[in-house]
């Protein structure tokens, strides 16, 4: 008899917190300055033409990237509610109010560093803002393997300032830490190990899945298929590379997805290496008060899965 497979779980960090994904049900946990944890929760919704359309090879990439776009603002949004409600008080001056929707952006750049919010936005961003920098470079490197090279090389040198600049702020460096403990979480259940402090800190924060590991592969893949299409006109590079953002996208989706069902291959695991250097610089080590709300989150996850497995009514925490 064949082993019965886990269920595959994904996350997300939020403000002072982190959500979890299963088939199910999406659950967030955030701990407040009382050192409370309170709890964000929204069921899944089966539709079956989305249901088909996650089953095709590259059109699954995108259409997960929508849903995990649409899911993962809303338990951002309550995050900063949390945040917000505490940080803020009564708005006594203007310079306060400016401050928080500073702030408030602060996270909202950084995280979408972390997944995929507000992906599609940044990934037109820096697919032409490097056409541009890589066709001033056209006296020095005129060709179009030289123009490709240089297009992606300046896509990632934009991207490693964007993570360091967001990454300078106190919230996401937070966040950030957030985002190591679930990716330690994760791991810590992959392994089979029991689900305790001590055993999840012992845990990798890095995982194969990571949607920072996906961003990079967009860099990577676009260098690949860009060498395929003209780019002269200029206008007509540009028009290219927005047509192609969904063939990058769903390639490279494909591309996570293949390097995390070889990561225990001994050759074919370093597929998967520029991913995880990525993630040297979002995630940061957690604290054993980080982890346990982690813990939170994804042992409510759990329960609410399992709850729905056996046809119960899914009451939540809150």
């Amino acid at each position: 008899m064949s082993e019965v497979q886990k269920p595959v779980y994904g996350g997300q960090a939020v403000v002072e917190g982190v959500m979890f994904g299963g088939k199910h049900h999406t659950v967030t946990a955030v701990r407040r300055k009382d050192s409370t944890i309170v709890y964000y929760h929204i069921p899944r919704e089966s539709k079956p033409a989305v249901n088909l359309l996650k089953k095709i090879p590259f059109l699954r990439g995108i259409v997960s990237l929508i849903q995990s776009s649409a899911t993962g603002s809303k338990h951002l949004n309550f995050s900063t509610e949390q945040y917000e409600e505490e940080e803020g008080g009564e708005k006594i001056e203007e310079k306060k109010t400016e401050t928080k929707e500073s702030s408030k952006l602060s996270v909202w750049l950084g995280v979408a560093v972390i997944g995929v919010l507000s992906f599609l936005f940044g990934k037109l961003l820096f697919t032409l803002i490097p056409v541009f920098l890589a066709a001033l470079t056209r006296p020095i490197f005129p060709g179009h393997m030289a123009q490709v090279l240089m297009e992606s090389l300046f896509k990632l040198i934009l991207l490693l300032i964007y993570i360091y600049l967001v990454s300078m702020t106190p919230i996401i460096k937070r966040v950030f830490q957030y985002h190591g403990a679930e990716h330690k979480v994760i791991n810590c259940f992959e392994s089979g190990k029991e689900l305790t402090v001590a055993n999840v800190q012992a845990s990798s924060r890095l995982h194969y899945r990571c949607g920072s590991s996906f961003i990079l592969f967009t860099v990577i893949v676009g260098m690949f298929v860009y060498m395929l299409v003209p780019i002269d006109p200029l206008w007509l590079r540009v028009v290219d590379r927005v047509l192609l953002i969904p063939v990058v996208l769903g390639i490279s989706f494909e591309v996570l997805q293949l390097t995390n069902k070889v990561r225990d291959i001994p050759v074919l695991r370093y597929l998967g290496y520029p991913g995880l250097w990525l993630q040297l610089l979002t995630t940061k080590a957690p604290s054993d008060d980080q982890v346990e709300v982690a813990l939170a989150s994804f042992h409510e996850l759990l329960r609410l899965e399992k709850r729905t497995e056996k046809g119960l009514e899914t009451d939540v925490i809150v």
